[in-house]
């Protein structure tokens, strides 16, 4: 079969659970039902928050990929179906450039009827992951403004350390909201400050749904990717070898060689060179060069 018969007899019009409870459909469902043909629903009554919040008042167990993986069986089971998605997304300093923002956005596919799990990833600097200790409506204010309010919503807490829902208040997308919310967290204050920071959660934060959609896009070009040894979808990228070769001094560098494929299904393995279509590194980029 071709590759789109192989999704197509996999996919085409099974009902997929979308566990969200905020808002990610406007970014998941109209690729997934367009490229995958799968009928995508949104459980009512369900409650990703339990499964972690980015503001500590619940906190996350297991990794990022643990997490999406509990969304979807969790939805899965209230409609007794077999095929979910759902994503998570973490937030912290860049791992090569620790003083720039950082996000990565994770949308996991799962399958129990053909014992399928495929995930995409989005990484991007775009973010309006940031906070602020403020003493004074006006200095949230125009923190807020300058971080994208009130298109991203901001959180009030007590303090950064704060963990208890009593000491925060989400979602704030107005000014008459923000100043409540400060003036409320300052009458509680022992010390005359309050903690600020952005929504993370994707129905506040414009941003972040954007790195969602180019996640659900990165799972769609994997489910596309077939095994050569098997043909089932979702032969991906694993690892990355880095050391592509100087132009002038050969010596390698921390450029991308190539990249390690592998199928979950089959366990079948290939590395594949030169992945950018670059076989040697410009000298710009290599540490003997240009140091």
């Amino acid at each position: 079969m071709s590759q789109k018969e192989v999704v197509q007899s996999l996919f085409q019009n099974r009902i997929g659970i979308l566990a969200t409870m905020h808002k990610k459909e406007k970014v998941i469902s109209p690729i997934l039902e367009k490229e995958l043909e799968i009928k995508i629903i949104v459980p009512e009554g369900f409650d990703s928050d339990k499964f972690g919040t980015f503001t500590g008042d619940v906190e996350r167990t297991g990794g990022q990929f643990e997490a999406a993986r509990s969304k979807a069986e969790g939805a899965m089971a209230l409609y007794g179906e077999t095929l979910a998605i759902a994503s998570e997304g973490t937030f912290g300093p860049h791992p090569f450039v620790p003083f720039i923002p950082f996000n990565r956005e994770v949308v996991l596919l799962v399958d129990k009827e053909n014992d399928i799990e495929i995930s995409g990833i989005a990484t991007t600097t775009e973010t309006d992951f940031k906070h602020k200790v403020v003493n004074s409506f006006t200095e949230a204010y125009e923190f807020s403004l300058s971080v994208g309010f009130p298109e991203t919503g901001m959180v009030v807490k007590l303090s950064e350390r704060s963990k208890d829902s009593s000491e925060m208040i989400k979602g704030i997308t107005t000014k008459e909201e923000l100043e409540k919310a400060v003036t409320f967290a300052l009458g509680k204050s022992t010390n005359s400050e309050v903690f600020l920071e952005t929504d993370m959660r994707a129905l506040y934060n414009p941003k972040r749904m954007k790195n969602i959609e180019a996640a659900t896009r990165d799972l769609v070009k994997n489910i596309r990717s077939l095994c050569p040894n098997c043909e089932w979808p979702g032969f991906k990228a694993t690892e990355r070898k880095k050391g592509l070769l100087c132009e002038w001094c050969k010596q390698p560098t921390e450029l991308t060689l190539s990249y390690q494929y592998s199928c979950n299904k089959c366990g079948h393995n290939e590395e594949k060179l030169y992945p950018n279509g670059i076989e040697q590194a410009d000298p710009g980029n290599c540490q003997y060069c240009n140091p």
